[in-house]
Formats: structure tokens, sequence, C-alpha cells
């Protein structure tokens, strides 16, 4: 009688639990951790792509003229602004001269007493030219004389020594001359100098071309070899990019490009690549190389602006093509989660050329056909469930039908 309503308490107990346990179980194995793991997949498809490097640069000018003085001094006037256009051959400004004219002058000053003293010593050694003529005349009217006994020995010896003195005397006037001659050469080319370095205190510009800086105003004191104003040849107008070195294989001058800058986003124009450095950034790893415009753009952007350049690459050969999506590295080793006879399994492979549009070839380790998780709800394992899904919520779309 006692255990009757025991039974019954127990058997309502069990008829209201094993049915919860029974859901507890299937929402375990549903959703819970125990539920299979949501993925999308995509096809191996044997196609060839055509790759292109993505690299981020600046805006700059092959040429840039820094125009200042040769000499330390002070502006005198400025004639250019920034966004100015000039012709070869324009006055852009002018320094103080302070005391040039005036050293001018007395070099010149400097020069007509030089030639003073070149007139002088002509007309010495004229005179010691005249004077060793006739000495030598003498002499030999000497010599002739004291054969027939008319004069005494020491008589022609003294004409000799007067020859001689006569040749020393010239010898003196022709190096007096000489000497000043060189002094004469000197003067003029102090003045020459100094002729230079008035005419270079004019500020001219040397080629065609945009007014990028104006770095002094007038009454300001520069040193020799500082910019007044800097000018650039817009027709050199280049671009200085940087390109991943892990992505930069087969990157080299004359390819095509398409160049977009940051302040016409949407609107690209083509390039070409001039030329690759020879010397690589070792600590952003990254390849320099210059980027040439087609056509240069109008309005003209400003110098240093950011630019977005691609590279279109040689195409490559067909290959198996998976999307970089599906593309996993665990513990090290890059490879892709595989469908084998309905089983999941990591299958090691080896990448090639990557496209902008996501597309990389697998050089090894997988064959048209194979079917690869593109995308999966959590981390994967060799043991997870899965379920293959047409769409991850939350997942990006992909165009690949599993």
């Amino acid at each position: 009688m006692i255990l009757l309503p025991i039974k019954s308490r127990t058997l309502a107990m069990i008829a209201v639990i094993a049915p919860l346990l029974i859901l507890f179980i299937y929402v375990a194995l549903r959703s819970g951790p125990l539920a299979p793991v949501l993925v999308t997949l995509t096809t191996v498809e044997n196609k060839a792509i055509s790759p292109a490097i993505f690299g981020i640069g600046t805006l700059d000018a092959r040429y840039t003229y820094k125009i200042g003085p040769t000499i330390a001094g002070r502006v005198k006037q400025v004639n250019v602004n920034v966004g100015d256009r000039v012709h070869a051959g324009q006055l852009l400004g002018e320094m103080e001269p302070i005391d040039l004219d005036n050293r001018i002058v007395a070099q010149e000053a400097t020069s007509k007493r030089a030639m003073a003293s070149v007139l002088a010593a002509e007309a010495q050694t004229q005179d010691a030219v005249a004077r060793k003529d006739f000495a030598k005349i003498q002499a030999k009217r000497y010599e002739d004389l004291l054969s027939s006994r008319s004069v005494s020995a020491e008589a022609v010896d003294a004409k000799r020594q007067e020859n001689k003195v006569a040749e020393s005397s010239l010898a003196a006037s022709k190096a007096n001359l000489e000497a000043a001659r060189q002094e004469l050469a000197r003067t003029h080319a102090d003045g020459g100098g100094l002729s230079q370095q008035r005419t270079n205190l004019r500020l001219i510009a040397p080629v065609d071309g945009l007014v990028a800086s104006r770095d002094s105003d007038p009454g300001t004191t520069v040193i020799a070899g500082q910019s007044v104003v800097v000018v650039i040849d817009p027709k050199s107008l280049w671009v200085n990019v940087r390109f991943d070195q892990l992505s930069a294989s087969g990157l080299q001058a004359g390819l095509t490009t398409r160049i977009t800058l940051r302040s016409q986003k949407g609107h690209a124009m083509t390039g070409t690549v001039l030329r690759v450095e020879p010397f690589a950034d070792a600590i952003t790893e990254e390849i320099l190389a210059k980027v040439v415009f087609d056509q240069l753009p109008v309005p003209l952007p400003p110098i240093g602006e950011l630019v977005e350049v691609t590279v279109a690459l040689a195409k490559q050969p067909s290959a198996p093509v998976i999307p970089n999506a599906s593309v996993q590295r665990i513990d090290g080793q890059l490879g892709v989660w595989a469908i084998e006879d309905g089983d999941l399994k990591f299958a090691p492979i080896r990448i090639g050329a990557t496209d902008l549009d996501g597309n990389v070839q697998v050089v090894e380790g997988l064959k048209a056909g194979q079917k690869v998780v593109l995308y999966s709800q959590h981390a994967l394992k060799v043991s997870s469930r899965i379920k293959i899904v047409k769409q991850i919520p939350g997942a990006p779309t992909s165009g690949s039908k599993p």
C-alpha cells in the first residue's frame, strides 16, 4: 500500500525528466559545443590568373632645383610666390651686394695698376735689349781693335764684362715683365671671380617649372648653398612606391600600372614602372620602385600626396586556383581543409602567384575538382564535425559554388 505512491511518483518524475534530457542532448548536438561547425565549400579550379601587386607611394618630382646664393648674404627681393609658373632665365629674386660693388671697383683699379706695371716692365725690357745690343757691338769692335793692337787687352775685357752685365740686366727685365704679366692675369681672374659672384646674386630660373617653395623673404640673411626658392620640373613628376617583398616577385621596369591619387579616389590613371631600386628597405621589408605617369594629371597634384599603385604582372599559365580565404596556417604549416570521402582533412599546400581578386595558385598539394573549406563558423580540427551550408551568417559572400 505504501510502495504504490512511490512508484507512481518515480514514474512521473521519469516521464518529466526524460524528455528534458533528450531535449538537452538534442540542443547540445545541434547548437551547443558538440554541434557541427558550419562551413562553406569551394571547388579547386584549373585556370590562368593575372597576378598584380599593390603598393603605397608618394608623389615626388624627379628634378628639384634649390636656387640660392653661392656666398652668404642678405635677400634683397623675391619676385615669385609658391605656385607661380616660371620660365628658364626668368629673374626669381636678388641678393644685396653689400660691399661687392666696392670690391669690384677696387679690383678694377688693381688691374689697371697691374697693366701699368706691365707697360713699365716692357719699357725696361726694351731698354735692356738696346743696352745689351750696344754692349755686344762694343765688345766685338774692341776685339777687332785688339787684333790690330789699337787697344789694350784690359779694355777688351772691360767691354766683355759690360756685355755680360747687359745680358743679365736683360734677363732680369724679362723676368720682371713676366711677373708683371702674371700679376695682371691674377688681377683679371680675381675681377672675373668678383663679377661672377655679382652675377650669382641674381637668382635665375634654370628651367621652365613651378615654384614649389619660397624659403626666404627679403631681409633674411642666408648662407652659401641655402635655398631661397625651390623650383620643380612638373614634367618630371613620378611616384615613389613601396611594395611588400613577399608579393613583389616579377616586379620589373616596363610593367603597366594603375595609379590612384588619394585626392581623386575612384579615378585611376595609367603609368609605367620606370625602374626598381637596387636597394630595398630591410626595416620595413619593402621593395622600392619609381613609377611615371603616361599622362600628367591636370591640375598638378601637391607634391607628397599619397598614391595607390597597382602593378599588373605577367599572366600566369593555367594551374589549380583557390580563394585566398581558404588558406590556413596550422602549426606553422600552410594548407587548406579538404573534404575527402566526406571526411575533413588538412592538406598541406605550396602556393604561387596571387591576384587582387583574392585568387591564389596552388603549386603543390591540390588538384582541380577537389572540395575545400572556404569559410568556417569556428576554427576547425581533424575531429571537428561539420555541416555544409551555402552561407554562414556574418561571413563574406563567395561567388564560388560548392
